[in-house]
């Protein structure tokens, strides 16, 4: 049999172990959404990542997984204009000296050309991708 003051105590220990669980499970995460929808956790973001939205490495496509094992390997890679410097023209990177930064090519599924889709590297080791031919940039996450 239970003591007395057991029955007694129990809704007040269910009342604050709910107030516990409630502040465990807060609404507000520290997470942020990026342009595919992925949920990332702000501290994933490097600082060279600026404001630009992230993407996880397995969020992108996987012809641009294929390109950045490519780049890790140092090719050889199927266009020719895979590795040549990237201008920065548009200016939706940060802005460094000219070299910085080189472009590569995914390859898009039914194009007969090169297509929008680049990854654009960093010599810091950042790494972007675009989809739209250099109008928008998500920095890349490993």
């Amino acid at each position: 049999m239970l003591p007395r003051f057991v029955p007694r105590l129990l809704p007040g220990l269910l009342l604050c172990l709910g107030v516990l669980l409630a502040g465990c499970a807060s609404t507000d995460t520290g997470a942020s959404s990026t342009a595919t929808g992925t949920v990332l956790a702000d501290a994933a973001a490097p600082s060279w990542a600026g404001d630009l939205p992230t993407v996880a490495v397995s969020e992108l496509p996987a012809q641009a997984r294929e390109t950045l094992a490519l780049i890790d390997d140092g090719g050889p890679f199927p266009y020719a204009r895979d590795g040549a410097v990237f201008g920065n023209f548009e200016r939706e990177l940060p802005r460094h000296q000219r070299g910085f930064y080189h472009e590569y090519t995914v390859r898009t599924p039914g194009e007969s050309d090169r297509g929008a889709r680049r990854i654009v590297t960093g010599q810091g080791g950042e790494i972007y991708y675009t989809d739209d031919h250099y109008k928008s940039f998500r920095a890349v996450l490993r």
